[in-house]
């Protein structure tokens, strides 16, 4: 088995509020990777006291544990309780009922001899590569198909569509929203390797358009993961000035890339 694994700030003057872990439950059969992209709230209030690294560190490391060592729980439970498990860590002394209440995107994948399961939610993206070399993508596309004027202010976005029905959803502090996440399970046999994207480093497919998803599959197969996140920076950095392509608020982002061959 081969695993591999890079992430890296968008600035180097401030912390990378992406979390990525891969491990192998204690049985040494099967394993599991887990990838959250915090999202960075606009200045201002957010009703809590602790940072986005913070809660993605919690939320992270409570869903590495769970995936492993609670193998006969579906992933979106163990978001959930993950997530319940993190709302209780600063419940007291945060407003959890704000709506920038920390918060991230998921992707969750965990296989076994007899299959793979996956979870994703909101605009992060997992890459399925199967046997014949055929590429999957598995999306919560919610957010790309809102309407653009919906988006365009941050008071329109949490007052209608954030964590709201007919808008997205994001990991924040209410743990039901783990069953609004996409999900499903393949057969071990029709899975070859695995890539998680947060959307620093899908940037390459659904911003600069350098390539489709197999494309992007097989440059981190055979480049490695940080081929991907420096084509990308290299892509952000040409395009600082102009940005000419649009949709993108930040010349560059948190970018992480996890692979996995099975």
């Amino acid at each position: 088995m081969r695993t591999e694994l890079a992430s890296e700030p968008g600035e180097r003057t401030r912390p990378n509020e992406d979390f990525a872990s891969v491990g192998l439950p204690a049985s040494g059969q099967g394993g599991a990777l887990v990838v959250l992209d915090g999202v960075t709230p606009p200045r201002g209030e957010t009703g809590c006291l602790h940072s986005v690294p913070w809660f993605t560190a919690r939320l992270g490391g409570a869903l590495t544990e769970l995936t492993l060592s609670l193998l006969d729980v579906p992933l979106a439970d163990a978001l959930s309780r993950a997530l319940a498990r993190t709302a209780e860590a600063h419940a007291t002394t945060c407003d959890l009922s704000h709506p920038r209440t920390p918060q991230a995107t998921v992707v969750l994948a965990r296989w076994s001899p007899e299959s793979v399961e996956y979870l994703v939610l909101s605009d992060s993206a997992l890459l399925v590569e199967s046997p014949d070399g055929t590429v999957t993508p598995y999306l919560d596309d919610r957010l790309s198909r809102l309407p653009r004027a919906s988006l365009a202010t941050d008071a329109l976005i949490d007052a209608h569509i954030r964590n709201k029905e007919g808008g997205f959803f994001t990991a924040a502090a209410d743990p039901s929203v783990a069953g609004r996440a996409v999900t499903g399970a393949l057969a071990r046999q029709e899975v070859r390797a695995l890539a998680a994207l947060t959307d620093g480093a899908t940037r390459w497919v659904e911003k600069f358009r350098e390539g489709g998803w197999t494309d992007c599959f097989t440059l981190v197969r055979k480049e490695g993961a940080q081929a991907l996140v420096d084509r990308v920076r290299a892509l952000e950095s040409t395009d600082a000035e102009e940005r000419a392509y649009l949709g993108r608020s930040k010349t560059h982002d948190d970018a992480t890339v996890v692979y996995a061959e099975l």
